[in-house]
């Protein structure tokens, strides 16, 4: 017990001071961070379930509790026989409130939520860092504890008994009472239908946000070059080669797996024949690609996240000679390679048609 007290007292005064509906927001905006941005817990389904509170109420919670610091009153109602008092009474149990309790604080607080989180998202649009993950997350969590701290400011600038404070004792109370200590058997067996509802409709909820449904699973190889601008596009690729000689492009890989997968790149050239084939009609032809003779030029790995992207430099130098020569990029995920790779062993691939002039002291080989 004394070694708990000497800890305590090692926290800075201000903080262990802070009350408690703020310190539970600060500590909030810390543990969603690290669920986004922690190497093994930001792949779990708690990244989805703080992220969603910390951008639909923690920002617009703060800012209400730097607004409004002291507590919501109510003053009796006015019982000098005033004209506005209808004859049924209904004046007399309606009380007029200074400042707002905490039913509206939480209303409010998802309706600003939803105002700020966009604004700031509309003012990083005009910066150099955009709207992207990490620039929203640092906002966001910068605009909560800046309203944070400003609202314990506030609150310790007033008197105690005026400062706001979330009623945690009172619920407990109130909710014992009424769930273990019904007047009637019938508010008893209510009591117990609203816990199971309760219970069913929290179960729901968790379940659709923590296990979502998975969806289509796959995953996408694709090829890249880079334009004038510095921009990645899917065009103006690399077709004249001399032998001997490399030219770059972006070899893209995409996971879609639903899981973090270990991928690996198998690269081909391949001297092929293209056959058109007469159908049975006449008037068209069907090509087919005999491959006749195919080398390995190289092979790479990487693991990738489930919804990540990944781009590789890479130097192409075709070793056949020849025209119209073939490479392909072969995509196996988990890793699981053929002894003798083809297109035919994976559902995954891109290819790139080549023209390779020989050079002028090459002995490399020739296709065809």
């Amino acid at each position: 017990m004394v070694a708990s007290r000497s800890m305590w007292l090692l926290i800075p005064r201000p903080i262990r001071q802070l009350p408690a509906d703020l310190a539970a927001v600060a500590a909030f905006v810390v543990a969603t961070n690290v669920a986004v941005f922690a190497p093994i817990i930001r792949e779990t389904p708690l990244r989805v379930a703080l992220g969603l509170v910390f951008v639909l109420f923690a920002p617009g919670y703060a800012f209400i509790a730097a607004l409004f610091p002291e507590a919501g009153e109510e003053t009796a109602p006015d019982t000098d026989g005033d004209e506005t008092a209808d004859s049924d009474g209904w004046s007399d149990s309606l009380a007029s409130r200074d400042g707002i309790d905490g039913i509206e604080r939480v209303a409010l607080s998802f309706g600003l939520s939803i105002a700020i989180v966009p604004l700031i998202g509309l003012v990083l649009n005009f910066t150099p860092w955009g709207i992207r993950l990490v620039p929203i997350a640092v906002a966001v969590s910068g605009f909560t504890l800046a309203s944070t701290a400003i609202a314990a400011t506030r609150r310790w600038e007033l008197p105690a008994e005026d400062r706001f404070r979330v009623p945690y004792r009172e619920w407990y109370a109130a909710g014992r009472a009424e769930l273990l200590e019904p007047d009637t058997r019938a508010d008893a067996a209510l009591n117990v239908l609203l816990v199971l509802s309760v219970c069913l409709a929290v179960g729901s909820v968790g379940y659709a946000v923590l296990v979502p449904p998975s969806g289509e699973q796959f995953s996408a190889i694709y090829l890249l070059t880079e334009d004038d601008d510095g921009d990645l596009v899917a065009d103006d690729y690399p077709t004249e080669f001399t032998q001997g000689e490399s030219q770059e492009l972006i070899v893209g890989i995409d996971n879609h797996e639903h899981e973090t997968t270990d991928y690996t790149v198998v690269v081909l050239e391949q001297d092929v024949e293209v056959i058109g084939n007469e159908t049975g009609d006449g008037n068209a032809t069907v090509n087919d690609t005999v491959v006749r003779e195919q080398r390995e030029l190289d092979r790479f790995s990487t693991t990738i996240a489930h919804n990540e992207s990944w781009h590789h430099e890479y130097d192409l130098e075709p070793t056949m000679v020849g025209e119209e020569q073939r490479i392909v990029w072969l995509l196996f995920p988990g890793g699981d390679v053929p002894a003798e790779p083809s297109m035919n062993d994976t559902e995954y691939s891109v290819h790139l048609w080549v023209d390779v002039a020989a050079s002028s002291n090459s002995s490399a080989p020739s296709g065809g």
